[in-house]
C-alpha cells in the first residue's frame, strides 16, 4: 500500500480540480512529469494551482 493520496490536493480549488480531472489527471501520481506549460494551458489552472501541486510533492517540468 502506498502513502500517496489517490485524489488531487484539496487546496487546488474547484476550477483547477475540474480542469485537471477532465484532462485525465486524477491523482498526484498522474501529474508527475507533466509540464507546467501544459497544465497552465488548461482553463481553470493558474499559477496558484501549480504552487499547490508542487507543495504536495508533484514533480512538474518547467
Amino acid at each position: 500500500m502506498t502513502d500517496e493520496p489517490e485524489t488531487l490536493p484539496a487546496g487546488l480549488g474547484r476550477p483547477a480540480t475540474r480542469a485537471l480531472e477532465a484532462a485525465g489527471y486524477r491523482s498526484p501520481r498522474d501529474l508527475d512529469g507533466a509540464s507546467e506549460r501544459e497544465l497552465l494551458a488548461l482553463h481553470g489552472v493558474g499559477p496558484r494551482a501549480i504552487t499547490v501541486l508542487r507543495e504536495h510533492g508533484v514533480d512538474l517540468t518547467p
